[in-house]
């Protein structure tokens, strides 16, 4: 009877390493045989996680896995005695012991890394802020210091692998010895016990606690920018050292201005009196307002650039510039005066103009 690994950690086929590490991890530690009640079944259960494990964090088991499932087909690197990688490991089964399976880990274990996202405005971006958040992490028990004991207790070697994480058992076949590792299923390849666990943590050595901490963001900062916070993340197992922390910032959309890089763009309108004669339009730029200079004439859609009103760079260098572009609006209610004096304005020739001209700009609009 075939297992599905996948079904047994409870993730799916198209799973990342770290999901699968994820699920391992939740499953191991509800049903260790120390921890369990009914612990002949969750031996059982222990060994079945661990096997599954095995395979799925290994690229090539995977791999393997995932074509021809637990079976080894004929010509797929197998041969009738297990894995035979290359004429280098047949030669090994001819003379000598061929050792395969679960490797004994090997001292403390870095804890996982944690990713925070964050919210922030433009003006946020734009002047630099301090956040103050907070989040579920793993903690080391303070309790036991992360050893897992009661304390006034100890953690001993694990007397079914003494010590080394891994059961090996040894076939003897035509070819010679043929030895196989699988991870101890008393100790979860940790290779020692609790026999006395922590009544805080359990025996894990780690509980979840919540943490509040503040977080400098600096000015400039861009869209899906990433802040590392080291020694934030989640305590490291067995002793080892603690994670990091990832603060992803979203920045949100804002109602004026659009950003792009370190340049800021805004649209305003232009009167058509204004448009025609030239005017100075007074522009709210993200960190004050400031005179624009309209030349007379201006068309719509012309774009005038304010140095140094952009964004400012997380680097220190230059700040970007603000981008504005008008856009000439045309009455649609006229009084009788108005409707007279643009009768009179169109009579005097003012609505003549250069026609080549306009089309060449509408064909360079239209370019690509």
């Amino acid at each position: 009877m075939t297992t599905d690994f996948y079904g047994v950690l409870g993730v799916e086929r198209g799973a990342s390493d770290a999901e699968i590490k994820r699920a391992y991890r939740g499953l191991a530690r509800k049903y260790h045989p120390d921890v369990a009640d009914d612990k002949v079944a969750a031996e059982a259960k222990f060994k079945q996680i661990n096997e599954a494990y095995e395979t799925l964090s290994d690229p090539q088991k995977r791999q393997h896995y995932d074509r021809f499932g637990q079976a080894a087909p004929a010509g797929a690197g197998y041969g009738p005695f297990g894995q035979a990688d290359g004429f280098s490991d047949i030669f090994d089964m001819f003379f000598g012991a061929r050792s395969t399976g679960a490797q004994p880990r090997s001292g403390p274990a870095r804890g996982a890394d944690l990713r925070y996202d964050l919210q922030i405005t433009l003006e946020d971006a734009y002047r630099g802020i301090e956040r103050e958040i907070s989040f579920n992490h793993l903690g080391t028990c303070e309790t036991c210091h992360g050893s897992g004991a009661k304390p006034g207790t100890q953690v001993v070697r694990c007397d079914r692998c003494s010590g080394s994480g891994v059961m090996r058992s040894v076939r003897q076949t035509p070819l010679g010895q043929f030895v196989t590792q699988t991870t101890c299923t008393k100790c979860g390849g940790e290779g020692q016990v609790v026999p006395t666990p922590c009544e805080t943590c359990r025996g894990r050595g780690r509980i979840e606690r919540a943490r509040s901490m503040p977080v400098k963001i600096p000015a400039g900062v861009d869209d899906g920018s990433r802040i590392r916070i080291p020694g934030a993340g989640e305590a490291g197992a067995r002793g080892g050292p603690t994670g990091d922390l990832y603060v992803y910032l979203t920045i949100s959309p804002h109602a004026r201005f659009r950003r792009e890089g370190q340049e800021l763009h805004v649209d305003v309108p232009l009167g058509f009196t204004q448009a025609a004669l030239g005017a100075i339009l007074s522009i709210e730029a993200i960190d004050g307002k400031y005179d624009l200079q309209v030349a007379a004439g201006t068309q719509s859609g012309a774009t005038y650039r304010l140095r140094g009103r952009g964004m400012p760079s997380v680097r220190g260098a230059a700040r970007g510039d603000l981008l504005v572009r008008v856009h000439v609006v045309v009455p649609t209610k006229l009084s009788r005066r108005e409707r007279e004096l643009l009768e009179e304005f169109a009579r005097l020739g003012g609505d003549q103009f250069d026609e080549r001209s306009f089309l060449e700009r509408v064909k360079d609009a239209f370019s690509p």
